[in-house]
């Protein structure tokens, strides 16, 4: 072949190769989307997923299927995300569970909270609660401390799960303020409710979305939110800052994230209808509704989340001795 021939289709492949993905990009999506939630139908985080798939399926075009991977405290379906072509179709919507604390007691996962996925956006934070059995005289985080203090070891608490985030905000709890504890973790909010309502324990650690119910029924008492303000859903509950501990906060929080080595367009026009579609007004009021506080944030302060909080979950774990089941 003459140079100047090769030198010409030379050329023209590397304009083909250079503009494929811009016009794939173009295109895109031109199939329907997959959005695992790795927890089961059903919760809060289950309506959340498909509040995003209904928003997001207007705002691109194509439907987004929802399906739940519950599982191994969100490690299955954050692994088969993982593991899933980086083209778009396939996305998850991941906790702070996910990228935080398995990462942070789990010594082989199927995934790198940083290095496996392209992170599309923050979306709600969900807050926990201190709730005491009402027979107890347990009113406040004071009273708390002082009875815990007077009988050392003699006090439990109760918890959804070893390694989950409510097990996490009761060890930090523990350390800010220097009491005693013993861990009783349950098999789901459910049972540790009931057990806390039957008076098993004396005091549970739970998400706001699963003991508003039987705080309003008058089942359980309030104690302190451990978020960093006082939630719209109950307004009169100081957070543990205002108690007596500033600067204390735990939440659990969602983000989307797409498979690694997402292209930058497609990427970019995933980002861009999830901040339409979180910064929506109804969005919003949905997700008060669901006792969420809606927290959007870009794919970058996902990252920035991540690399602050995880360190921090790995020092609570080692503090306190916490280990996947």
């Amino acid at each position: 072949m003459p140079p100047k021939l090769f030198l010409a289709c030379a050329a023209a492949l590397a304009a083909a190769l250079t503009t494929a993905p811009a016009v794939q990009a173009q295109t895109w999506p031109e199939r329907p989307l997959r959005l695992v939630v790795p927890f089961a139908a059903g919760g809060a985080t289950d309506v959340l997923g498909r509040l995003l798939a209904v928003g997001l399926g207007e705002k691109l075009g194509q439907s987004v299927v929802v399906e739940n991977k519950p599982g191994a405290s969100t490690v299955i379906g954050a692994t088969q995300v993982a593991k899933a072509a980086p083209d778009g179709y396939t996305l998850l919507l991941a906790a702070s569970t996910t990228l935080t604390l398995n990462p942070a007691i789990r010594q082989s996962l199927g995934y790198d909270p940083i290095k496996s996925f392209t992170p599309l956006g923050l979306i709600a934070d969900m807050s926990l609660v201190l709730v005491a059995n009402p027979d107890t005289q347990i009113a406040s985080l004071k009273d708390l401390v002082t009875q815990a203090k007077a009988n050392p070891d003699k006090f439990s608490y109760g918890s959804f799960g070893a390694g989950s985030s409510v097990h996490f905000g009761a060890e930090m709890l523990k350390a800010a303020t220097g009491i005693r504890m013993v861990h009783v973790p349950f098999n789901g909010s459910a049972p540790s409710l009931t057990a806390l309502a039957g008076g098993q324990v004396p005091v549970v650690v739970d998400t706001v979305v699963a003991t508003l119910p039987l705080i309003k029924g008058g089942k359980i008492r309030p104690v302190a939110v451990l978020s960093p303000q006082r939630l719209p859903a109950l307004p009169q509950v100081p957070t543990v800052a205002e108690s007596g501990y500033p600067g204390f906060q735990m939440g659990t929080w969602f983000a989307l994230m797409a498979p690694a080595g997402l292209p930058a367009p497609v990427q970019q026009k995933l980002e861009k209808a999830l901040a339409d579609v979180a910064n929506a007004p109804a969005t919003k009021a949905r997700m008060v509704e669901l006792a969420l506080t809606p927290a959007y944030g870009n794919g970058a302060a996902v990252k920035a989340r991540v690399e602050k909080e995880l360190p921090e979950m790995r020092a609570v774990a080692a503090r306190a001795n916490i280990r996947a089941e």
